[in-house]
């Protein structure tokens, strides 16, 4: 399903987007953040998108977080 997932340095700078379109895997992982179901995004937001992109794009998030090591820093009080 990531083959639903393009990046083009013409398109937002070569940020992930799904194919075909030029929302962003950001944009998607954003209004899966503020709550929102699939069919909501599909239908409020980005009607161009197919349910399956949207788990596409989730599958993006989660091949990339599992190839690197992540580390957070604390931030001084």
């Amino acid at each position: 399903m990531i083959d639903r997932i393009t990046v083009n340095p013409k398109i937002h700078f070569g940020k992930p987007s799904v194919k075909g379109t030029r929302i962003t895997v950001q944009s998607v992982l954003e209004l899966l953040n503020e709550g929102l179901a699939f069919d909501a995004i599909v239908h409020d937001y980005h009607p161009d998108l197919q349910v399956d992109d949207i788990r596409a794009c989730l599958q993006y998030a989660i091949a990339l977080v599992s190839a690197k090591d992540i580390h957070l820093s604390q931030i001084p009080a």
